[in-house]
């Protein structure tokens, strides 16, 4: 017997005592996955991890192999990962799939989804978890604890996060860590981190991976999905931005607890926007149901059409346009942010007012004062002209705007600018 066979040889006994090790091991990957099952405990233990990889390449006496068994560990680590998902996987999660031609995507859906993160997408690796001082400190904790490396960055609260100025020191930071292409970007929270992370993931590298994890409501049923990213720009909102799919959207509704009312009706705008344009079904919910009740089915059926929308017309060139409903009026009320103190939903429940038929208004109005949101403003003019004058979806002279003669449906109507500031007197409270 040659070398070359005495080498086969050891290694085909190896290879026997390896698959026997192999399906000892995942035996008790069995046993740690029931009880984890049973505990409520997340499949992802970064610290852990890292210790049995330390741990186990300490065992090798060879310094040239350690680092290929380091690799081997932490590949065979994945895997019992993977076996723990697949025996662990009860169905709870609604999945609900996006597909776009830039990528494809599901929307989790699940109570208690956050501290499972590292069960859906992949965070053993540098992880940047985006959120802002309004939110509560534990959600991007929970998420970082199930991160390989992770790096907590916290922006101020509010629409003055969304600047050039914010997202550069995002990007400055990440390559002071030295994140790769191999690297992540995760929001946690509402919709200035989502916005303000998954530009930063676009331009990071020409685009790393991007996740978002929406934990206020209006960020849960709108801006959490359809991929657009932005910052604002000399007082112009979502100006500077580009198309981002995220990898994977994670919606946990028990997240909404800790919001205070005022958050819960601002987001729910967005929802009913939904239903008045597109599904009836929704927007007598609203009308008739009991909303604290129903808030998932409200969460699901407007991310369902908003999904259905995205997959038809990604980059807004087409129907996509009708998600601007109430939008046009409502980002020239928002351009005062700092006069009216409203929130973005409550700009857009007043921007819808005006572009629905008499009859529509009518209901309208009675949900919006259910949902404790403002039915009439007094706003600048001038403020609110320049605003609207530069708004995105306009052209020479006119804006394409969205109109709902009929609950359930609406139409793109192209309108001049004057008659939409015109549309927007009627905002003004009676005299």
């Amino acid at each position: 017997m040659n070398d070359l066979e005495k080498a086969r040889e050891i290694i085909t006994e190896c290879d026997a005592a390896l698959a026997a090790a192999f399906e000892k091991r995942m035996q008790a990957v069995a046993d740690v996955a029931r009880f984890k099952k049973e505990n409520n405990l997340p499949v992802t233990d970064s610290g852990r991890e890292k210790t049995v990889i330390e741990k186990s390449t300490g065992l090798i006496s060879d310094p040239e192999l350690k680092p290929y068994f380091g690799e081997f560990m932490r590949d065979a680590i994945e895997i019992s990962k993977r076996f723990q998902r697949a025996l662990n996987s009860s169905g709870s999660a609604d999945r609900i799939p996006v597909n776009t031609p830039s990528g494809s995507y599901d929307i989790i859906l699940e109570k208690g989804a956050l501290a499972r993160a590292g069960e859906y997408i992949n965070l053993s690796r540098k992880v940047l978890v985006l959120t802002d001082e309004g939110v509560p400190a534990v959600y991007a904790e929970t998420l970082a604890s199930q991160c390989g490396e992770p790096y907590i960055y916290t922006v101020p609260q509010g629409e003055g996060s969304k600047s050039i100025e914010v997202w550069q020191k995002l990007l400055s930071f990440m390559l002071e860590k030295g994140f790769s292409r191999k690297d992540c970007v995760a929001a946690v929270g509402g919709g200035v981190v989502g916005d303000l992370a998954g530009f930063t993931a676009s331009a990071y590298m020409r685009g790393i991976d991007f996740y978002n994890i929406p934990t206020t409501v209006l960020s849960q049923v709108d801006s959490s999905i359809g991929g657009k990213t932005a910052v604002n720009l000399d007082g112009i909102k979502n100006i500077v931005g580009a198309f981002c799919q995220p990898k994977a959207v994670i919606v946990d509704i028990n997240t909404l607890v800790t919001l205070p009312g005022r958050q819960v009706s601002n987001g729910l705008a967005e929802a009913l926007k939904a239903g008045l344009i597109a599904d009836e079904k929704l927007f007598e919910i609203f009308e008739s149901g009991d909303i604290t009740a129903e808030t998932e089915q409200i969460i699901r059926r407007s991310l369902c059409f908003k999904r259905n929308i995205v997959e038809q017309d990604e980059k807004e060139t087409g129907i996509r346009k009708i998600l601007n409903f109430g939008h046009t009026i409502g980002h020239g009320i928002e351009s005062e942010e700092a006069l009216n103190g409203l929130y973005h939903g409550e700009c857009v429940a007043l921007g819808m007012i005006p572009m629905c038929s008499p009859e529509v208004r009518e209901r309208l109005v009675k949900v919006l004062k259910k949902l404790n949101l403002p039915v009439s403003i007094d706003f600048d003019i001038d403020t609110f002209s320049a605003a609207v004058r530069h708004d995105k979806k306009g052209g020479s002279g006119t804006v394409s705007a969205v109109v709902c003669e009929k609950i359930g449906t609406c139409e793109i109507r192209e309108m001049t600018y004057d008659e939409i500031i015109g549309r927007a007197q009627m905002l003004r409270p009676a005299e």
